[in-house]
């Protein structure tokens, strides 16, 4: 019985230490480009190996099914004289929605081939930056610029079909100068029924709920903050627990202090690292999937720097500019940027 016992002792001993998981050591990366013309891509959905959709600037939506070989595209036109910019793009499950920039706010269900306005928005200050959709599939959550006292956040609890603005006495207030940024669709982040903000400006905070937006928190980072191109500019979570954003002075691309922090508890407190160390000013930032939270790379005009040990050291592994990243599986990403969209294999 004893040796019986030891023997399923070792074994589990064995399968426990074979399933932690040992981060890749990546020097240098090779990403394969496609040219996109006359249009900035700062908003992608992977869908897998082959397929990504983009939206993008000068109204431009597109897809490919087949690993680029054939894109499919279309450009928007509101009232035959607007041309929408796009920033972010949000996925359902079934359909993408986007929504513009500037005023007005135009956002658009995409289904089909097909784009129908679904929520719009006047306003001299209104600015939209990033769009995404919780686990569910059911809500949806959209946030912009503050055109009162507190960040502009529209909601849906139907799969899009209707979008809502939260009004001000059910969020927290906006310092004044605090904004969010439109880098890359990522200053935004849904796990279960939680969603994380990330702002900038005046102030770098997180604005956090756990009931679809019902309710609200906002808490301190120690990121650079205090002028307008100042803050965090991505946010991502690898668990409802550790996170990562990342960001610095858009003016100030090459200086690397306080731009990147990392929590362990949720996103209430906030640690620095790698602080006074590239990474340098970065625009996206996005957990491996399947990496235990070890491996993460981070994009923007200032090249590709990845991580494997949850962001605490770095190492550049291209020049190459992109303002976006997101991944399928452990192996393989897609980015966007300027005129071009990248797919990555590792």
């Amino acid at each position: 019985m004893n040796r019986i016992i030891g023997v399923i002792f070792t074994f589990l001993f064995f399968i426990s230490c074979t399933q932690e998981y040992q981060p890749r050591s990546i020097s240098d990366i090779v990403i394969k480009n496609f040219e996109i013309d006359s249009t900035s891509i700062r908003a992608i959905q992977a869908v897998d190996g082959a397929g990504v959709f983009y939206a993008g600037s000068n109204g431009s939506i597109g897809y490919t099914k087949d690993t680029g070989n054939i894109w499919n595209t279309m450009s928007l036109k509101y009232q035959d004289s607007i041309i929408p910019n796009f920033r972010s793009l949000g996925f359902n499950g079934t359909d993408y929605f986007t929504v513009s920039i500037e005023n007005p706010a135009l956002l658009y269900k995409i289904a089909n081939g097909v784009a129908t306005l679904k929520y719009q928005e006047v306003h001299e200050n209104v600015f939209y930056d990033a769009l995404t959709f919780f686990e569910d599939n059911v809500h949806g959550i959209a946030v912009g610029d503050p055109t009162d006292t507190c960040a502009s956040i529209l909601i849906t609890a139907d799969s899009g079909e209707t979008w809502s603005k939260i009004p001000c006495e059910k969020l927290p207030q906006i310092i004044e100068g605090e904004a969010f940024f439109a880098a890359s669709n990522t200053n935004i982040k849904t796990i279960g029924s939680t969603v994380w903000i990330a702002s900038g400006g005046s102030a770098a905070r997180i604005l956090k709920s756990t009931d679809y937006g019902v309710t609200w928190e906002i808490f301190e980072t120690p990121i650079i903050q205090g002028t307008g191109p100042q803050g965090i500019y991505s946010i991502d979570f690898y668990d409802p627990k550790n996170g990562i954003v990342i960001g610095g002075d858009y003016s100030k691309p090459t200086a690397n202090n306080a731009n990147k922090a990392t929590t362990s508890d949720g996103g209430e407190t906030w640690t620095l690292v790698a602080d006074g160390k590239n990474p340098n000013y970065k625009s996206c930032v996005q957990y491996v999937p399947n990496t235990a939270g070890k491996e993460i790379f981070a994009v923007g005009k200032t090249g590709v720097s990845f991580s494997n040990d949850g962001g605490i050291s770095w190492k550049e592994v291209s020049k190459e500019k992109y303002y976006t990243i997101q991944f399928t599986d452990r192996n393989t990403a897609w980015l966007g940027g300027n005129q071009k969209i990248g797919k990555l294999e590792l």
